[in-house]
Order: C-alpha cells, then structure tokens, then sequence
C-alpha cells in the first residue's frame, strides 16, 4: 500500500492506537532518565546529572517528536508501516537500556544504538512518502538524507575523546533540529494541529507520571516505616497535588485552534515543548530525591532538595506561559503577577534552613495550588475570544 498524505483539516482526528502503542515505551526511556537523575542530585552531583539528563531525554524527546509529526502528516497503516513504527519502539528500549551506563560511566554506546535504530525506521518512513507521494517527494529526501548522515556523524561521536565529546553533542543536536527547518521550508508537511496538539498533551500525561511514581514510592515507604511517618505523608499529599496543578494549568488553555489559525508557529511551539516535558520529568526526579530525603539519608544538602523540585516546577510555569502567548493566546494573568508568583515559588525552599523537606514541598505545592486557583479565577472573568481560522 502506498504511503498517503494526511487532510491537515480532517475532522475528528484523533491519536490512532499505534501511535498510542508507540508512546508506551516511551515510558520506560522517560523512567530510566528521571531515575538516574535523582540519584544524581541525591548523592550531590546535580550538575553532572543534569548534563546527562539533558543529553539522552533530548534523544528521547527527539525521536518522540519527529515521529509523531511524520504521523500527523502520513499514514497508510498497512503491515510495513506498522513493523516500520515496531523497529522505533525497539529503539526506544535499547535507549532506555543505555541511559544507565550513560549517567554513571559516561558510556553512551548502548543510548546511541537504539537511537539510531529509531532514526533509521524513520528514514525508511521518509523513502516511503518520497516514492509514494510526488507532492512531498523533495521535502521527504530532504528530511531522510540529512537524518541519515545524522547518524553516522553520532556513531563517529563514540570515538571522540572526553573534552570533545559534549561540544559534538551540542554541535549535532543543533543539527538535528536544523533539518525540520530546511526541508519544510519550501512546502510544509501537511500535519494536524488538532491532532498534534492531542499528540503533545499526551506526552505531557506520560512525563507526568513520573510525579505519580515519585508519589507512590512515598506511600510505599510511608507504608514500611514502624509508625507511621508524617513527612513521608506528606510527600506523597504534596507531590499529588504538584502532579494536579501542572496538569491542570498545562490544560487549562487549548492550543490547537491557534496552531491552526498560524501554522508557520508549529516550529517554536513544538520545539519549545522540549522545555515542558524535561521540566515536568525533572519535577518527578525532585519528588522522588525528597521521597529519599525523608526516608534517609542523602548527600545532597536540604537547599539542594527543595531546590530540586521547585526550579523545575517554575521551569515549567514559565516555559508553558510563553508559549501560549507565544502562539496568540490570551494572557490571562498579568505578567507581572505572573512573575511574583514564579519568584516566591523560587524563594520558598529558603524556608529549608528551618522546615523539613516534606514541609518545603508542602509549600511548594500550596504555592502552585494558588497559582490555579488565580489562573483559573482570571480566565473564567477574562471574555473569550476565538481566534480567527485562516488558511495554511
């Protein structure tokens, strides 16, 4: 069956439940990269553990979003396109299998591996469109020979020496970024704002459970403790209500009627996503170094703790704000106030020269509870105004 291009005006489109499949073992990437993350920051290396962090979520990410916007645009979901999408999910598992030796022996072979696996069935995914559909076929080789030579760039990368290996890495993913940008230029995918958006929410779901986990573990050992522990009580009451307000504000405005009123915005919202879902993820890796701060010993200071969930949280507030204005969205609080609230949630782990680190979150988290209940109180009083739908 030959590859088709999607109606970037379809009616009703939703996530098909292939791509629902895909982004299951995405879960198992996303977890094995907050996990090591935690540990970082608990035994007191957050530096090395965010360089870290950052160099594979961007791989996950990466792959995460690349196929997801091919499949807004293309889709014929016949047998080779579905074993195409089961070669990506590979990918993701051996990715998910090197993140480990990554963090704690700077030995990225494995992370690299089921990368380029997952690269490569896109490529093969892009050779597909650029046989089957003669509209896209220059925008389709654009995308596969770039990506492809990508990857022999990232295996050469292995043999670089320590004090060129980050400066490539910066250096390649820059280059990575770069191809969207050169092969849409003269005719843009025909992608789905409806169901891209959809898309991205999901994904918002799935790095959100990293908060989830990070909640249960404080129950489990809430649970394990003789007596019962309050802290430990109060770490999972808290990170729920963490995990419920980034929910609740990152859904609180839609985004697909803007992205389908200035498609040409599609690229600095979708890459401006990079930042929302490190910094949800890396909220879940802050609940889960507290979980261990309460529960034991750490090596990593209290200030470094309470820190370890509140930049992150603010992270997301500020970075999921500007990019719904960013797209023409209604400011419905003041910027202004938006700001204050953004520094006195910064301010607040100050407060762990005196309060434990469960009570530290517990601020943290009332201080995220109020920023909803304001948001919310402006936009139900700001009068609605729906954008204007133009074409393309």
């Amino acid at each position: 069956m030959p590859m088709r291009a999607r109606d970037p005006e379809e009616s009703h489109r939703v996530s098909t439940p292939l791509e629902l499949l895909f982004d299951l073992t995405f879960v198992v990437g996303v977890s094995a990269v907050v996990a090591e993350l935690a540990h970082a920051i608990a035994a007191g290396h957050p530096i090395e553990g965010l360089i870290g962090y950052f160099a594979v979520f961007f791989g996950i990410w990466w792959a995460w979003m690349n196929f997801t916007w091919f499949a807004s645009a293309f889709d014929c979901d016949d047998a080779l396109y579905r074993v195409l999408t089961m070669v990506q999910m590979a990918g993701v598992l051996v990715l998910a299998a090197g993140v480990q030796p990554a963090f704690e022996l700077a030995d990225f072979r494995l992370a690299v591996a089921g990368y380029v696996i997952m690269r490569i069935a896109l490529v093969a995914q892009w050779l597909r469109v650029a046989g089957s559909v003669p509209a896209y076929r220059d925008t389709a080789l654009r995308f596969a020979i770039p990506i492809a030579g990508l990857q022999l760039l990232w295996v050469a990368r292995l043999a670089l020496p320590d004090p060129w290996a980050l400066p490539a890495f910066v250096f390649f993913g820059v280059l990575e970024l770069l191809v969207p940008v050169y092969a849409e230029r003269r005719n843009m995918t025909p992608w789905h704002p409806h169901h891209i958006a959809e898309r991205y929410g999901l994904f918002t779901i799935i790095v959100l459970g990293e908060s989830v986990l990070a909640a249960t573990t404080a129950i489990l050992a809430a649970r394990s403790i003789d007596g019962l522990s309050i802290d430990l009580v109060v770490v999972a009451i808290a990170g729920l209500v963490v995990l419920f307000a980034c929910w609740w504000l990152y859904f609180l405005e839609p985004d697909a009627p803007r992205l389908a009123a200035n498609r040409d915005l599609g690229f600095s919202w979708g890459y401006g996503h990079f930042g929302v879902f490190a910094s949800l993820a890396a909220v879940g890796a802050g609940i889960e170094v507290t979980v261990e701060a309460v529960s034991g010993h750490v090596a990593a200071s209290p200030l470094l703790v309470a820190y370890s969930v509140a930049v992150p949280l603010a992270a997301f507030l500020a970075i999921r704000y500007a990019l719904y204005v960013r797209i023409g969205g209604e400011r419905p609080i003041r910027p202004w106030l938006f700001g204050v609230e953004i520094a006195v949630m910064l301010l607040i782990p100050l407060a762990s020269a005196w309060l434990s680190p469960a009570w530290v979150l517990a601020s943290v988290a009332a201080g995220a509870a109020g920023l909803v209940v304001l948001k919310t109180q402006l936009r139900t009083r700001q009068p609605r105004v729906q954008p204007s739908i133009s074409p393309g």
